[in-house]
């Protein structure tokens, strides 16, 4: 075996087994819980369903609308930013009634808007943050938030997910949500639920500012999901970012649709936290006089901020996007079972539609301070040909044992075992704040360092071999990186040929 090579000091670390758990990071399909699919059950029979189809027709029209205006923005309001991102902007961004050269376009949610919204979109959406989110868990396993913001946080999903995965340490969580509608909307939804942590909802982060004082100002985690893209001026996406990142204490979440657009407001976004972070790291070593008036900090003085920034997920390396400027774009997918109600409403040709969805994302996840100086995963670790595994083979170990091929009485499993669960989705679910089930199975997790690569898209398995798009570190401090097309077979190396048969969109990748 491979672990027979490793020094006696690397098989406690990292071994074939651990790797594989390490880089196991996707679920295949994520089942909505049941108290979530209750409470949008019970919010949707106490309101008006006349016409629900074709409100949620409109609705999605309107997120197309927003898309369309949105292509027609200038990139040069993108450069003037990043030659000059510390001077003043004229239109303040105030949800979203943004005043602009553009209009005010963003979606206002009347009433029926946000009905439809969380009969078709609230689902998906919560299952998009909770595979973000239980990334971050898994890549931070000592983190443990207790204060959050969630800007345009709609009717709660991306309250509903936090809650999952940091059932225990959440005390406090902000909300930013200017539609009055969507705040009613994530109060009726959230009455039926114990042991909340205190939530406040503010119409803007203007508003949060001057509810709150300085020292209450930092969250642990600070999540943006779906906003982003309603915003139509890049200027004012570019300042609401700079007002999250100094409401931030320690990561910040970017969540955004799985579209060419949705994953180039990421890439500009975590492009410009990176530089802003780095040149203010570079101007703290050069001069300790106090920032100018335009450089303050919202929250406090920057010195006492962590200084820099470096990504979490999904990128292994700090450098430019190695997808920009191409035909390809960074998104990754979750696929959830439908709801009762998004079954009901969202249908096709007057077709029931299937019994679940894709849902397609596009994230980052950033984290103040400097990224960890780790040792690559496959550091010092030798793997065996299949030739060489074959040849080390004992002729005891080809002798097959037919009884073991048999059921016995013993083995035979009693027929109303699977009877008393008929449907996995019909699953009650025990106390959201109880360990979770699957915590032992993410004992082992990857470091922070930049050895650990991005699976980009399905890996593509042509008989024993398999090819894998990934996006990788080309240097140890993780400051570049390249998008590169991995080929394992299974004749070099069939330890990580394993591996790489079970890895799917969006895993990682040891180097």
């Amino acid at each position: 075996m491979a672990a027979s090579l490793l020094p006696e000091a690397a098989q406690k670390v990292f071994s074939p087994e651990t790797l594989r758990s390490a880089a196991k990071q996707s679920e295949g399909i994520h089942l909505v819980p049941l108290s979530l699919r209750r409470a949008i059950k019970k919010f949707l029979r106490d309101r008006d369903k006349v016409h629900m189809n074709r409100k949620v027709l409109l609705l999605s029209e309107s997120f197309n609308k927003i898309k369309d205006a949105n292509l027609q923005l200038a990139a040069s309001t993108y450069r003037d930013l990043v030659d000059d991102p510390f001077r003043p902007v004229e239109h303040r961004a105030g949800r979203w009634k943004i005043q602009s050269a553009y209009g005010d376009i963003g979606l206002k949610y009347r009433d029926d808007e946000t009905v439809a919204y969380v009969a078709s979109r609230m689902p998906a959406v919560y299952s998009a943050c909770h595979r973000v989110l239980r990334e971050v868990r898994r890549r931070l396993p000592d983190f443990s938030p207790s204060k959050v913001l969630d800007f345009g946080a709609g009717p709660g999903s991306a309250l509903w997910a936090m809650r999952e995965v940091w059932p225990r340490s959440l005390e406090r969580i902000n909300l930013v949500e200017p539609s009055k509608s969507m705040q009613r909307a994530a109060q009726s939804l959230l009455q039926d639920l114990k042991g909340l942590p205190v939530i406040h909802s503010y119409d803007s982060i203007q508003a949060l500012n001057r509810n709150l004082d300085k020292h209450d100002r930092e969250h642990d985690i600070v999540i943006s999901s779906y906003a982003l893209g309603e915003i139509p001026s890049l200027s004012d996406r570019i300042t609401i970012v700079r007002q999250l990142w100094d409401l931030t204490r320690d990561v910040l979440v970017l969540l955004e649709p799985g579209t060419p657009h949705g994953s180039k407001i990421i890439t500009q976004m975590r492009s410009y936290i990176l530089w802003m972070a780095k040149r203010k790291c570079r101007k703290n070593g050069e001069s300790s006089n106090v920032a100018s008036s335009e450089e303050k900090s919202i929250v406090q003085p920057e010195g006492l901020l962590k200084n820099g920034a470096f990504v979490v997920a999904p990128c292994p390396h700090d450098g430019r996007c190695p997808l920009e400027n191409t035909s390809k774009y960074c998104h990754f997918v979750q696929r959830l079972e439908r709801t009762s109600s998004q079954r009901a409403y969202k249908r096709s040709r007057g077709e029931p539609l299937r019994g679940f969805e894709d849902e397609k994302f596009c994230f980052v996840a950033l984290r103040r301070g400097k990224r960890p100086q780790e040792s690559w995963p496959l550091d010092g670790m030798e793997f065996e040909t299949l030739k060489e595994r074959h040849a080390k083979r004992n002729p005891e170990d080809l002798i097959i044992d037919y009884e073991d091929q048999f059921a016995t009485e013993d083995d035979a499993e009693s027929p109303f075992e699977d009877a008393l669960v008929p449907y996995a989705s019909d699953i009650a679910e025990t106390n959201m704040f109880h360990e979770n089930e699957n915590e032992d199975e993410e004992e082992t997790h990857a470091d922070l360092g930049s050895g650990w690569g991005r699976i980009i898209y399905t890996p593509v398995r042509r008989g024993r071999q398999i090819q894998m798009d990934v996006c990788r570190s080309t240097k140890r401090d993780g400051s570049e990186g390249a998008f590169e097309r991995m080929v394992v077979t299974q004749a070099k190396n069939p330890t990580l040929h394993l591996q790489a048969r079970r890895s799917l969109w969006g895993d990682l990748w040891p180097f």
